[in-house]
């Protein structure tokens, strides 16, 4: 078995500076090369992230994402094109036996993601969603806090909500801002996050409906039509749990889940970019009402449970054990179908509210 996962990115957006660095500090993968349809810009990423971080090999630039398909020195792609070009590569990069980290949101739909990752299975090649929080060590913790029943007890409402305040530019003239490129909006770039938050207390069980408002929307001036700017979203699950999220492009930076139980309640501040602290951690709340004659009092008992974890760029952060997690199960030999169904459920939910939102917040059955 190979030791080191070689890695090539297609395309040079902003986030894969980011990945760039992850790649590096998981320790079982290098970057080998870049694709832009421009050459002269994957050579600039290339320069721009080596003075910064560099390998010991420097990585290649390349003119066209056909050839780092082909290239004999990649043996995995990371995909942070467009949602809308991104089934074609990732189809190309599985029928050429790579394997494919994919940015979110992975597809325009839900069956066009079920082509990507049947094309995955059917090749034998790893498929993984790059959302970065699910692979924490926070989330084991929370796992275990969750199903212990003293401190939530039945589990009654989830909520969650992340959002930021996008400058006029941004509006403007950002592609999430295209109805083409990014149909889903900030449901999209946001919700893949909070649906996913809410699928992992559920321990993955599917909603039986849910309905969504858009609460604004707007486009880019060659947009064909306005995506999602503003959006909330109501799901109902079997037992009476019912989930809600929000995610805006017009309301200042928050990231949060909360979850509510008939003992207590569990609330995470920063769940999708850990504060660097070099600890993350949630708080469990069984508040009392306690009433002594004429004295009502609302007793706080709230406990904070934490681990020791960076945020950002490090090599113990939630960044680099989503590539060096990924390295592990391609270097194996035995992809996990997990990640892939876990994006799978996420899509279908992202694009049933997405569905109600524009048809007038109708229900949608699952």
């Amino acid at each position: 078995m190979a030791e080191t996962l070689r890695w090539g990115i297609l395309s040079t957006a902003g986030i894969a500076c980011k990945n760039w660095e992850a790649i590096r500090n998981s320790g079982n993968g290098v970057v080998t090369a870049v694709a832009s349809r421009d050459a002269a810009k994957a050579q600039q990423f290339i320069d721009s992230c080596q003075a910064e971080v560099p390998f010991e090999d420097v990585p290649r630039a390349i003119g066209g994402y056909d050839e780092i398909i082909a290239a004999d020195d990649v043996d995995a792609v990371y995909i942070p094109l467009p949602t809308g070009l991104r089934k074609e590569w990732v189809i190309k990069a599985a029928n050429a036996g790579k394997h494919v980290m994919c940015e979110k949101p992975c597809a325009v739909s839900h069956a066009d993601l079920v082509e990507m990752t049947d094309a995955c299975a059917a090749n034998n090649v790893q498929f993984m969603d790059g959302i970065m929080y699910v692979h924490s060590d926070r989330m084991p913790k929370l796992r275990a806090a969750l199903d212990n029943p003293s401190n939530v007890g039945r589990i009654t409402r989830i909520a969650s909500a992340f959002s930021f305040c996008a400058p006029p530019e941004f509006l403007a003239g950002n592609i999430r801002l295209s109805s083409e490129l990014e149909p889903a909006g900030c449901l999209g770039d946001l919700g893949w996050y909070t649906i996913r938050a809410t699928l992992f207390v559920m321990n993955y069980e599917m909603p039986k409906s849910l309905r969504a408002t858009m609460l604004s929307s707007a486009s880019r001036a060659d947009s064909p039509n306005q995506v999602p700017t503003e959006l909330s979203a109501e799901l109902f699950f079997d037992n009476g749990i019912s989930a809600t999220f929000y995610n805006s492009f017009l309301t200042n930076h928050q990231q949060w889940l909360h979850v509510s139980g008939d003992k207590g309640n569990i609330r995470l501040d920063d769940l999708v970019l850990p504060y660097p602290d070099g600890e993350l951690d949630f708080h469990v709340n069984n508040a009392e009402f306690v009433i002594e004659g004429c004295k009502f009092t609302m007793e706080k008992h709230l406990r904070r449970e934490f681990v020791p974890e960076p945020g950002g760029n490090d090599p113990a952060a939630q960044e680099t054990k989503l590539f060096r997690n990924f390295g592990d199960l391609a270097l194996g030999g035995t992809p996990d179908p997990f990640w892939a169904e876990a994006a799978l459920k996420t899509q279908a939910i992202l694009d049933a509210c997405l569905e109600s939102a524009q048809n007038g917040s109708k229900m949608v059955e699952f």
